[in-house]
């Protein structure tokens, strides 16, 4: 099997802030439909402008956050996520994010997202 399909575990996503409070039964549904998916260091995990069609959780490794007219954003460490807002309002993604060493990350599609990481988002309103 490649790793590039191998599901995210629900240790791993208890550790992402954004996914922690999902219960258990919840976040075992949801890392069963996250791929983890393995980052070069250097590589663009997705750009600024592009549609979004999935969500990001970091894993591990370190990635930065930049917007073409404000420059370098902020870094993402193992705990983080991202993606979230092109895919909650429906915008074309806000910032690029590259990773600065070799990362591995879980994401899921937009159907999954709307089932499992929306009503989260809704909670912190």
């Amino acid at each position: 099997m490649s790793p590039r399909v191998t599901p995210a575990t629900t240790t791993e996503l208890s550790r992402v802030q954004l996914l922690a409070e999902l219960p258990g039964e919840r976040l075992a549904l949801l890392a069963g439909r996250m791929r983890r998916e393995k980052i070069a260091a250097g590589s663009a995990v997705v750009r600024e402008g592009e549609p979004g069609e999935r969500f990001y959780a970091v894993l591990s490794g370190l990635l930065a956050v930049s917007q073409d007219a404000l420059g370098p954003r902020r870094l993402l460490r193992p705990g983080d996520s991202f993606g979230e807002v092109a895919l909650a309002m429906d915008v074309p993604r806000t910032a690029s994010v590259r990773a600065m060493t070799p990362c591995v990350v879980a994401s899921c599609d937009r159907e999954t997202f709307d089932e499992f990481v929306r009503p989260l988002l809704a909670d912190e309103g």
